[in-house]
């Protein structure tokens, strides 16, 4: 195996024996090859649609496969493998759907493209030759590959929305694209990076979508004070990011006697007006993803893990975890999909709970979230005048995702030496660094204005966009507004190719730099957009705050 998806891979430069998120190298390599699979999937369907043939087939198809790829998704060796298998049947029927409309053949086809296993073996086979380090330029595949992360971070967005009811073609259309383009092993640089800038383009499209989606079903967020204690009740706690899974869990938990936690990237979920009728919606236990197995410990009740932010469970409690959607384990208990417009069944979590204690506590008190871009809007004449007084300096976007590593602590402490002339602009999980510090408020506005999750980033750039249009001034770059980013996954890298698109620059991203930026690739983004990496808290804080 060979991975270095994430920021926290193996040295710095990937892994090549277990993932450090826990996957092992089958799964490793079985995932490669559902990735090889899905982008022959993509060939031909961006193919077809060249000849006016849109295949929802194959669209639903890519957009699954690449979000169970995802870091900390899935690990079920069994639930790739099947996917795998369904490829090869969709990808027989768009090229047959394609060659029926009068497309024509190719008379050089990648092997993604054609080739096929009735085994597992077959396949495990074949994964291991598969895999990101194919022989070739670096650079190259650099490109490719800060490519295919970006869609897939594209894809795990598209399907929150696809859930929700919500489609734009043109980002399924770019999905094909993008993924046949990487089979082309004679592409150049230029081409490249241009299809990388498109991707960030369709990045803010997702998300907006998604925002969209979000909102029409539930209401716009608002300011709310989320409860961090616990009650004396059974409960269920739901982690990842589907609000769609969240809705339907809370319906059917509802007058059963059973309380609902959010944790992690679910904490937003308690600022939907939505979700505020359920009485048993208690509020937020925990923190970010990597604390789970500490966590998912003393909650004593089920939990639901709906997308990705997995960690393999203690063998103490995995009999309580249980997943759906693009989350997968083995030895764990998986909900099914949705069937003919029916919603998932989980009636099976509810009895559980119920044979449960209740949650230990673990903390309490309230942190308050809710600030996505309407939020802002009500509030625009306070924040607009105390940036004119100049009781707001600048704004400091520090979204992004958290991480197990001793250097995720310098984002605390930049926090905590930020002037107090400074707000924070967040979303993702990458808020649990400094959530629950004592910041204080500016003019009765929050320190801390907590927007959701990652791919509530959008609201931060509708926020950036209307400032820029208050001031009246021709550049984002020209407002108060400085960028100092966390990532850990894929769904990060389309947050940042998307901000790249909208014109930001003077990025700082960190902790490290991703592993497949070669120095030459990483020297054309500094060229461009001037990207940086963090380095001490202090030095940045003066860099950022007083230049």
């Amino acid at each position: 195996m060979f991975c270095f998806q994430c920021q926290e891979t193996a040295k710095g430069t990937g892994c090549t024996i277990g993932g450090v998120c826990g996957k092992k190298s089958d799964v490793a390599n079985l995932q490669d090859l559902l990735m090889f699979v899905s982008k022959g999937v993509s060939f031909w369907a961006d193919l077809a649609r060249q000849k006016g043939i849109v295949s929802k087939e194959a669209d639903k198809y890519v957009m699954e496969s690449l979000f169970i790829t995802i870091t900390n998704a899935n690990f079920s060796k069994t639930r790739i493998a099947d996917k795998v298998l369904e490829g090869f049947a969709v990808r027989e029927k768009v090229k047959n759907d394609y060659v029926s409309a009068g497309g024509q053949v190719p008379e050089s086809l990648h092997s993604a493209v054609e080739w096929k296993a009735d085994s597992i073996e077959e396949m495990e086979r074949k994964a291991a030759l598969v895999g990101v380090m194919v022989p070739g330029n670096e650079d190259i595949r650099s490109l490719r590959e800060l490519l295919t992360y970006g869609i897939k971070g594209m894809a795990a967005y598209a399907e929150h929305a696809y859930n929700l009811g919500h489609i734009d073609e043109n980002v399924f259309a770019f999905m094909h694209k993008g993924l046949a383009a990487t089979l082309h092993g004679d592409l150049p640089a230029d081409t490249l990076l241009g299809l990388v800038m498109e991707c960030g383009k369709h990045g803010v499209d997702v998300m907006a979508l998604l925002d969209k989606a979000n909102t029409t079903a539930y209401g716009n967020p608002e300011m709310t004070s989320v409860n961090i204690g616990v009650r004396n009740n059974p409960a269920i706690l739901i982690s990842g990011h589907d609000l769609k899974d969240m809705e339907e869990l809370l319906k059917q938990t509802e007058g059963t006697g059973v309380d609902v936690y959010t944790h992690s990237e679910m904490l937003p979920a308690n600022y939907y007006p939505a979700f505020k009728k359920y009485s048993h919606f208690v509020g937020n236990y925990g923190n970010a993803w990597w604390k789970q197995k500490e966590e998912f410990e003393s909650f004593n009740g089920p939990v639901l893990l709906t997308t990705n932010c997995l960690v393999p469970p203690k063998s103490s409690y995995i009999d309580r975890i249980y997943t759906t959607g693009a989350a997968g384990f083995d030895d764990c208990k998986h909900i099914a999909d949705r069937h003919d417009g029916s919603p998932k069944d989980f009636s099976v979590l509810v009895e559980h709970a119920k044979r449960c204690p209740a949650p230990t506590e673990i903390e309490t008190g309230t942190i308050v979230g809710g600030f996505a871009h309407a939020q802002v809007f009500a509030l625009a004449d306070k924040v607009v005048e105390a940036v004119k007084s100049g009781a707001i300096r600048k704004f400091v976007v520090m979204a992004g995702c958290d991480g197990r590593m001793k250097d995720r602590e310098y984002y605390t402490e930049f926090a905590q030496l930020l002037p107090k002339d400074t707000v924070i602009l967040t979303a993702g999980c990458a808020k649990y660094r400094y959530n629950k510090l004592k910041l204080g408020d500016i003019g009765g506005i929050p320190r801390v204005l907590d927007a959701g999750q990652c791919n509530d980033s959008y609201s931060l750039a509708v926020v950036a966009l209307k400032l820029k249009e208050i001031f009246q001034l021709n550049d984002i770059n020209d407002l108060p507004i400085v960028y100092n980013i966390a990532w850990y996954e894929q769904k990060a890298v389309i947050v940042l190719l998307a901000l790249l698109h909208l014109g930001v620059k003077n990025i700082h991203l960190g902790p490290t730099l991703p592993a497949f930026l070669t120095t030459n690739v990483t020297l054309k983004l500094v060229e461009m957009f001037k990207v940086g990496i963090t380095s001490a808290p202090e030095f940045d804080v003066n860099v950022m705050i007083n230049s």
